[in-house]
């Protein structure tokens, strides 16, 4: 929750098209706003996917895999060390376990020794588990020298990825990619897991024209690991991702979760029967990439595979563990970089477009998440390095909208060729490498080319409200609704409203954390809570009056249900 000085847009209202009439306005305003204006939208059933022959090379994949299975060669899943990479892992071994497979293992690139993706290193690993085939997932698309190293030792590598493919393919068997160019499927936003459960489709349906017993396994019993590493990758939730989330988040209420999600779920203090798609994004994706940031991401693979509830709540125990260190060391490293940003400001005047910034001390594994806090406290596109095992610095950037982060990393590329060693990664987050002696030069181009790209407007925080509640809108019924119309997330966000509210009570709970009570205008109570608030500011009992942001969320407690507001904006009037 910011309390810096915001621009507060209402989105317009639009044509509602045809939705339902019994929905009250401000629903059907809420859907068609975020591009939902037809009946059909809402629904979310698995018959609506698309096809998976219209992914290229999903079924040329899936012969190869059915073959491997159908002669029990050594299968070798090659992950990635995030929660998407993680999920994907699971998911793969899991149902060519159950399609047959005998021989499959897993091989996952440590984030501090291996780099990311397919390496040559990786490739030995997998030969040496006695691998005769390579699935890359998550990954791939950019791993060149380990597809060669891979053809070079006589392995078939299949990649399976979502990430934006450079100006040339990788020699795979296949590539099933929605990002590569000859690929025509509808959906460019799916994650790593996404295209992953597509390929096992591939290979149901192809073992079914072979009457092999893969035909008979049922892939919805995995739509749990698919929401979750769906949700984790932030991809945007387009109408395939909406109902594969959606799909899993069932599940999971109904009762049918894998141990590894239940423990997750339990160890968080999340209840199944409630679940929405913000508890896989806040609690437990954060779990599972703590692993993967500061050890070895086997141990968040390992708890999705458990297979019994005592397992999985061990692994869900050290993974609880593990977050909590992360979260001490972002912390410091938080702390760190907002002086450095704050020194920037005080010798500037006013901030660069883009922030580069490096500590000796940071850590490698948490750089992203830094990253990302920098740029959403000072609104500014944010690279953040720390030294890798190699020597070379790693950097790991997030962007605002209005700058293509990948497109700028390329773009650096083709000015200066030699500064950046490699690099990859989508519009809003990337990564990259490069020696230390290049950081500032790099610094000065990257900033250069941020300035030439962003307009004022998109230097200007803006948070956006989809208008004001009235009193009727303060109840169970209704936030019950709207929780229906989910699952919210990236690229169709949770509805968030603006009011004016009389300030009834202000406490601290949680160390740092603002509970109040409101009053509406039409004399309507309600709870409300503003995390990490500024306690040299927060509680102000002179503070009569407030203009708020909120989201809409129900408090269980005790057996009670009530409606609470959840503050992302806090202005003071009186």
């Amino acid at each position: 929750m910011t309390e810096s000085t915001v621009e507060i847009q209402r989105r317009p209202d639009v044509d509602m098209g045809r939705l339902p009439t019994d929905m009250p306005e401000i629903l059907r305003q809420i859907l068609a706003r975020r591009g939902v204006t037809e009946q059909q939208h809402l629904d979310l059933r698995v018959q609506h996917l698309p096809h998976f022959a219209q992914l290229h090379d999903c079924e040329k994949a899936a012969e190869r895999i059915l073959e491997a299975i159908i002669a029990q060669q050594g299968i070798c899943i090659c992950g990635d060390f995030d929660a998407d990479g993680a999920t994907s892992t699971a998911l793969m071994i899991s149902v060519l376990k159950a399609m047959g497979a005998q021989r499959v293992s897993y091989c996952v690139p440590n984030r501090f020794s291996d780099g990311y993706g397919l390496s040559p290193n990786v490739v030995k690993a997998a030969e040496q588990q006695g691998a005769d085939l390579l699935i890359t997932v998550d990954s791939g698309i950019s791993c060149h020298a380990g597809v060669l190293a891979a053809n070079a030792a006589g392995l078939d590598v299949i990649v399976t990825d979502h990430h934006l493919a450079g100006a040339e393919l990788p020699p795979a068997y296949a590539i099933v990619n929605p990002n590569q160019p000859a690929c025509a499927f509808p959906s460019k936003s799916i994650a790593g897991v996404g295209v992953a459960f597509y390929v096992l489709l591939g290979i149901r349906a192809a073992a079914r024209a072979r009457q092999h017993r893969a035909a008979d396994v049922n892939l919805a019993q995995w739509l749990d690991l698919v929401a979750l590493g769906t949700v984790a990758d932030v991809v945007k939730l387009d109408g395939v991702n909406r109902i594969l989330v959606q799909q899993g988040l069932q599940r999971i209420r109904n009762g049918y979760c894998r141990p590894g999600i239940q423990a997750l779920l339990t160890v968080t203090q999340r209840d199944a029967a409630r679940i929405q798609a913000s508890d896989f994004g806040f609690a437990l994706a954060p779990r599972i990439n703590a692993a993967g940031r500061l050890d070895d991401m086997g141990l968040g693979i390992e708890c999705l595979l458990s297979e019994s509830d005592q397992q999985a709540e061990q692994f869900a125990q050290q993974l609880n563990e593990l977050n909590g260190q992360r979260r001490e060391i972002e912390s410091e490293m938080r702390e760190s970089a907002a002086q450095y940003v704050t020194q920037l400001k005080l010798d500037s005047v006013e901030l660069p477009a883009l922030l580069v910034l490096h500590e000796e001390s940071w850590h490698q594994g948490v750089i992203g998440i830094v990253a990302g806090r920098v740029k959403e406290q000072f609104h500014r596109p944010t690279i953040t390095f720390a030294r890798g095992d190699d020597g070379l610095l790693k950097g790991s950037a997030r962007s605002i909208p209005g700058l293509h982060m990948r497109d700028l990393l390329e773009r650096v590329h083709s000015l200066e060729p030699d500064l950046i060693t490699r690099f990859g990664g989508h519009a809003m987050a990337a990564g990259l490498s490069l020696p230390e002696a290049h950081l500032p030069r790099f610094r000065e181009c990257a900033e250069q080319v941020a300035r030439e790209w962003l307009v004022e407007e998109d230097l200007k925080r803006q948070i956006w409200s989809d208008g004001e509640l009235d009193g009727s809108c303060f109840s169970v019924p209704f936030v019950e609704q709207l929780e229906r119309l989910g699952p919210w997330g990236q690229g169709f966000p949770e509805p968030a409203f603006d009011g004016v509210f009389s300030l009834v009570q202000q406490r601290i709970v949680g160390a740092k954390h603002l509970k109040l009570v409101l009053q509406t205008n039409d004399g309507i109570t309600v709870d409300a809570i503003a995390f990490n608030v500024d306690l040299t500011r927060w509680p102000n009992l002179a503070i009569q009056q407030a203009k708020l942001v909120y989201k809409l969320q129900l408090n269980h407690f005790r057996g009670r249900t009530n409606v609470q507001l959840l503050v992302e904006h806090l202005e003071p009037l009186r």
